[in-house]
């Protein structure tokens, strides 16, 4: 039996456990919010774990409270890309209500997390109730749908460089943090994970980014990332201006 996440007197004041992200801020009113709270039930998952397997039915969302997962996709050949991080605030799944679908990603815990889980049948009996609520969900999976095809088209249209400066400005979109002239990337990330979420080798993002460094666009100070030149950035990857609920790692 599901229990509500929140009261709904914390959830109109914005007391609610850590930040809600634009990811749910952009779409559903802190009323709407507050339907879809009452209808989850928390599991506490632990880093290492994995939330579903592709393959398996997608018939939940998953809101995160605390914690990060990784959504990732295993190519043909073995590899594994990471298409998504999602962290406290953040609404994620593949359900689409309605009709049975199945998971096209892995979901991995890499920090201990704990979720509201939505099952599929308390969302479309409360989607059949509340317009206001089917309107605004109607609205973020369009947003969730364009932020897959716009990753996509990074990793395909632009080529590797393309798709490195792409992931920077969603990074400082996500984690940036203004200094002086310069952003400061609060999201320590080694080149391999980099590597992992454009489809390259790990010596190709340590070739690109030092190639960065040469021509003043970044610095990098004990892991830290700082962007330097966003412009530059966004003239590689031939930036669309997209919203930042779209522009996000």
């Amino acid at each position: 039996m599901a229990i509500n996440a929140y009261t709904q007197k914390e959830i109109l004041k914005g007391n609610v456990p850590e930040k809600r992200s634009n990811g749910m801020d952009a779409f559903f009113s802190p009323e709407s919010f507050y339907k879809l709270s009452s209808i989850m039930h928390n599991k506490t998952v632990m880093s290492g774990s994995y939330l579903f397997w592709e393959g398996d039915a997608a018939d939940h969302l998953y809101y995160v409270k605390k914690g990060r997962v990784k959504l990732t996709k295993t190519t043909d050949s073995g590899n594994k890309m990471t298409l998504y991080l999602h962290h406290a605030g953040d609404l994620f799944g593949q359900m689409d209500p309605f009709q049975t679908n199945t998971q096209t990603f892995n979901a991995e815990v890499i920090e201990d997390a704990e979720f509201g889980i939505i099952e599929q049948k308390d969302l479309e009996l409360l989607l059949w109730q509340h317009r206001d609520l089917a309107i605004a969900f109607m609205k973020w999976m369009g947003v969730m749908h364009r932020m897959t095809q716009s990753k996509f088209r990074d990793l395909m249209l632009y080529g590797k460089t393309g798709a490195l400066c792409s992931l920077l400005i969603r990074l400082c979109n996500s984690y940036g943090v203004q200094q002086g002239n310069m952003i400061r990337i609060d999201k320590k990330m080694n080149n391999s994970e980099m590597a992992e979420m454009i489809g390259a080798t790990r010596e190709s993002v340590n070739r690109l980014l030092n190639d960065m460094r040469k021509e003043d666009v970044i610095n990098i100070e004990h892991g830290t990332i700082f962007v330097k030149d966003v412009a530059y950035l966004r003239q590689i990857c031939k930036c669309e201006n997209c919203p930042l609920e779209v522009c996000r790692v």
